[in-house]
């Protein structure tokens, strides 16, 4: 499943131009998105992704720029503004939280530097682990419209406030809409 013509439109100017700083010219953004959700759709490791894509290594350096910048902060921002504009989003909202546990090789992994007691969790059968806690606010089409996420022993009446903090979506005129 690839992005629609529709869905690119919406998308294409909130990204950053394609040359970069240094060296030649980067890879079409359209293709490297693509990439990118393929992978999280199908959870696929970054080594196995389709030659169709082009190189793993492009997609997720692009996805670690993008996060490090903000650069996709502000198309999730810039998407929900559209969405309020256009009288699509839906005010009636589901706040809930999942764990999301690390690969099994990763819980194991020698760690450089200080332990973080933060990150990692006891399970209740007694085995650690590295886990984090996704706190999710979404519509009622399912659309997400803020998160945090945190360590993953985290409880979900302590984060819910900070979720609802973060849910702000900006208006053409006066402050953002936080109901």
């Amino acid at each position: 499943m690839s992005l629609t013509d529709a869905q690119w439109a919406r998308i294409e100017p909130l990204l950053p131009d394609r040359t970069p700083r240094r060296g030649g010219r980067w890879r079409d953004h359209w293709q490297v998105i693509d990439a990118i959700a393929f992978k999280y759709r199908t959870g696929t490791p970054w080594m196995d992704l389709p030659e169709h894509f082009g190189s793993w290594r492009g997609a997720h350096n692009r996805l670690r720029k993008w996060a490090a910048d903000g650069t996709w902060e502000k198309v999730f921002t810039a998407l929900l503004a559209q969405a309020d504009a256009e009288g699509d989003l839906d005010w009636v909202l589901g706040v809930d939280s999942t764990i999301v546990r690390a690969h099994q090789h990763a819980a194991g992994a020698r760690q450089k530097g200080p332990q973080s007691a933060s990150r990692t969790t006891m399970h209740s059968d007694g085995r650690g682990g590295l886990t984090t806690k996704v706190h999710l606010a979404a519509d009622s089409r399912c659309r997400p419209l803020a998160f945090v996420l945190m360590p993953g022993q985290a409880g979900d009446a302590p984060a819910f406030p900070e979720v609802m903090a973060r849910l702000r979506v900006p208006r053409p005129i006066g402050r953002p809409s936080a109901r």
